[in-house]
């Protein structure tokens, strides 16, 4: 984890700085100085680790994984929940949802707690399908926001995008509001996918206007990115308008989907997921690696591997709820990812071994990317073997300085590691 840490921070480090930059530009005018519009710092290095859990209802076929990176930003403001069962209700009904909070994480933490519950009572005990349970999710939403409301500090800024998974035995319902967002891989394709909530897109645009507000460079008065939210009530003082209407709105846009026998798997993730890689090639990766056999769990942690190598500079969080019609594992492509993992140690050791002076980590993987390696993932490429090169990288590290400290010992100079003897992790 240390070695992988090292390569994204001089892989990003030109991105990193870059971004800063327009950060800068931004906070210039008068609007970028408003607190929303203000960047989070970025950290020297990103944090990686990572706590992935899973669970499973195996008498009706869901299976779920779940992770969460803080990544390159000064704090964690992510949040999430997994409940594969709802009290209440029949078997089959489980809730998913992702939650990314701006200005803080105190809204999406609260959503995370209390959603659920403002769902299950929304729902009622004999929830009418569809219909009714798309109502009751738009109420749900709408009431943990009054709910938020009445606890939040006075003048304090901040809220949450949210995407939240409900399933029935007949339907999968997709709630979201902001910039978090879904998609449903189904016969080996993306069948849907959530639509952000931008200020410029029609509808919210004309919501906006009429509460009588202004979008200047693509914000809600120049500031604020997303047009849906729980939170930002500074944004919900539009005078004699309903919380639907306001300039941002908690209102979650509803898609109710017939289950299918080809249903593979929902993938829900925070935006830092999508900054770095799309719904169709993140369907790709997500297929290939359930091939392997890989738990849901351990798949959502090396798909935030993989988007912090691709150059996601956001938290980022993932939730992975796996179907009956889910790919199964395949001897063929568990022996071809065996192969390729033995293929890249192989050439870390030859580039090692090859270089006049001990190469960085960073010089090994830029020229391994510049290479046709074949059956890489799909999706991911390189980025998602990431880990694979600097733990086989690493080893080398090891064992070259353990050779070197064993000749120092028998010729009786027990000396500090000496630079030109070792690959040099920190270069």
């Amino acid at each position: 984890m240390a070695a992988l840490a090292r390569l994204l921070e001089r892989l990003l480090r030109p991105t990193r700085k870059e971004k800063e930059g327009e950060e800068e530009e931004e906070e210039e005018g008068e609007a970028g100085r408003r607190a929303l519009a203000r960047p989070q710092s970025l950290l020297a290095a990103p944090r990686c680790a990572q706590q992935p859990h899973g669970g499973a209802a195996a008498s009706w076929g869901l299976r779920f994984g779940a992770s969460a990176a803080q990544g390159w930003r000064a704090r964690m403001e992510d949040a999430h929940c997994a409940w594969l069962t709802l009290p209440g209700l029949p078997p089959g009904w489980a809730f998913f949802a992702v939650l990314d909070g701006h200005g803080g994480a105190r809204a999406a933490r609260f959503g995370a707690r209390h959603l659920p519950g403002h769902v299950i009572e929304a729902l009622g005990p004999t929830p009418g399908e569809p219909e009714g349970v798309r109502w009751a999710l738009r109420r749900a939403f709408l009431t943990a926001d009054e709910r938020l409301r009445s606890l939040w500090p006075r003048g304090e800024q901040g809220g949450s995008t949210a995407v939240a998974l409900l399933v029935s035995p007949r339907f999968l319902y997709l709630a979201h509001c902001g910039d978090s967002r879904a998609v449903l891989s189904r016969a080996g394709a993306v069948a849907f996918s959530t639509e952000d909530h931008r200020p410029f897109r029609p509808r919210e645009r004309e919501r906006i206007h009429d509460a009588g507000g202004t979008i200047c460079r693509r914000r809600i008065e120049g500031s604020l990115a997303v047009s849906r939210a729980l939170g930002d009530f500074a944004y919900k003082e539009a005078p004699g308008r309903p919380p639907e209407q306001q300039l941002v709105s908690a209102e979650p846009e509803v898609a109710a989907l017939a289950r299918q026998a080809e249903d593979e798997f929902m993938v829900l993730a925070s935006d830092g997921v999508w900054d770095a890689i799309s719904g169709a090639d993140l369907a790709g990766l997500v297929a290939s690696r359930l091939r392997l056999g890989l738990a849901p769990e351990l798949l959502c942690a090396q798909l935030l591997d993989t988007c912090l190598c691709k150059g996601s500079l956001d938290n980022m969080t993932c939730i992975l709820v796996c179907f009956p019609g889910a790919p199964r594992p395949c001897e063929e492509a568990l022996r071809r990812e065996l192969a390729l993992d033995t293929a890249l140690g192989h050439r870390v050791a030859e580039l090692c071994a090859s270089a006049q002076e001990p190469p960085s980590l960073n010089s090994v993987f830029m020229t391994l990317a510049s290479e046709d390696i074949p059956d890489l993932p799909p999706g991911g490429g390189l980025y998602c073997k990431a880990t694979i090169i600097a733990e086989a990288y690493s080893q080398l590290f090891q064992a070259s300085r353990e050779c070197w400290e064993k000749g120092q010992d028998e010729a009786g100079k027990l000396t500090g590691t000496h630079s030109d003897s070792v690959l040099d992790l920190e270069a």
